[in-house]
């Protein structure tokens, strides 16, 4: 059998000429070769394309052909492809028109606070929840009606604990690989390698009920990779961790870039991780995206430095012509310069003429939380629990 990717040159020809290759396209062909070439790989399931193939009158010897094309055109340059992404809770709209694009091996991460619709999208994405509207393709298909492949070409680690605890690590990896198909030698080789990578080999026959909450996410981020995902979603991976283990985390997620060549969708409401870890960063809040680009990017919409004050008497912004200024919640004003060494002391000029007295004055380079401030006019903050309502009030009313 012929392998598609060796052979695709070979398939052009054919839809370029006869059913052989050497001869002229009857109409028959060219009404069929119209068919394969509009074909959108993820418009129709597996399914229907038996249905598709007697209505196009397809033989059997050139379905093999028409499964390449639609495999080549699954593996465009996007992992991930979301089009006005839309997600109802009764009244409540969780998502409101998502759109973005993740390309093949980058390090994407969807950044907000709780209750931005972060963990909604991916429920999406993995095919948990159905959107009520929009479109929505992983691996190039259609997360509804291809949801069962999706589900064989991605990995998720979600943000609550979901390892079995009664069983030991071993055990938890062996039955997640029968799940996909995987055993004998082969299942145990990548078992072996994944918990030596997340530093668990030796820990193989305890009981996670006994293990550390570090090391159960370890272990998660191990089972997700059985398969060899080609994409991996990882919902607040570092959640509830401290900072050593959170970045130990960290480790792993840049070493699976690189060693396991695969695409991860990282959520995340902890600036410092999209900053560390992402090649390209979203901004979502209360179910929109605000600002999508690369951490420098983003960082370049709020200006070159960031300049926060101190006042005697209460905080008010007063106009310094200078930049943005916004009050924060502990009183400080933050102002967004473009140079910092220039416009601290036309700042304190400013001020003297008009009688605010400065207490204290820093500065710093922005991140991304004064760019989600300078955006929102808000720091990232815990909203947790505004979804979470909003599902149980559309259930009660059911």
């Amino acid at each position: 059998m012929w392998s598609c990717s060796l052979n695709f040159m070979l398939i052009l020809l054919f839809l370029n000429t006869g059913s052989t290759g050497f001869e002229p396209a009857t109409d028959g062909l060219k009404a069929r070769r119209s068919a394969w070439l509009s074909y959108e790989p993820s418009s129709i399931s597996d399914g229907e394309d038996l249905n598709l193939f007697r209505a196009l009158k397809i033989q059997a010897k050139d379905r093999y052909i028409y499964r390449c094309i639609r495999d080549l055109r699954g593996k465009g340059m996007y992992a991930i492809e979301v089009e006005n992404l839309v997600k109802k809770f009764g009244d409540f709209e969780a998502v409101r028109g998502v759109s973005f694009k993740v390309k093949r091996g980058e390090i994407f991460a969807f950044l907000g606070p709780n209750g931005a619709g972060k963990t909604t999208t991916v429920h999406i994405l993995t095919t948990l929840l159905k959107p009520t509207s929009g479109k929505a393709f992983v691996a190039g298909l259609d997360v509804v009606r291809e949801a069962r492949e999706v589900r064989r070409r991605i990995g998720i680690v979600f943000q609550d604990p979901s390892v079995d605890r009664d069983l030991t690590a071993y055990e938890n990896m062996l039955v997640h690989g029968g799940v996909y198909g995987l055993k004998g030698k082969e299942l145990k080789e990548k078992i072996e390698r994944l918990l030596k990578f997340v530093e668990l080999w030796e820990f193989r026959d305890k009981l996670v009920k006994y293990f550390s909450g570090g090391m159960q996410r370890r272990l998660e981020i191990a089972r997700s990779l059985l398969h060899h995902p080609e994409v991996l979603f990882l919902d607040e991976p570092t959640i509830g961790l401290d900072p050593q283990t959170r970045a130990h985390v960290w480790s792993y997620i840049e070493a699976m870039k690189e060693e396991q060549d695969m695409t991860i969708f990282l959520t995340t409401h902890y600036m410092e991780e999209a900053e560390k870890l992402a090649d390209r960063v979203a901004i979502i809040d209360h179910g929109r995206i605000i600002a999508e680009g690369s951490v420098e990017e983003l960082k370049r919409l709020v200006g070159s430095d960031v300049v926060y004050l101190k006042v005697e008497n209460g905080a008010e912004c007063f106009e310094t012509g200078l930049g943005n200024c916004v009050v924060l919640p502990d009183g400080r004003i933050r102002i967004d310069v473009s140079n910092a060494s220039e416009a601290i002391p036309k700042i304190f000029e400013i001020a003297r003429e008009k009688g605010v007295r400065i207490l204290e004055v820093t500065y710093h380079r922005p991140t991304l939380n004064d760019v989600f401030l300078h955006l929102t006019g808000r720091e990232i903050r815990d909203e947790g629990g505004e979804l979470r309502k909003a599902i149980i009030r559309a259930r009660m009313r059911r």
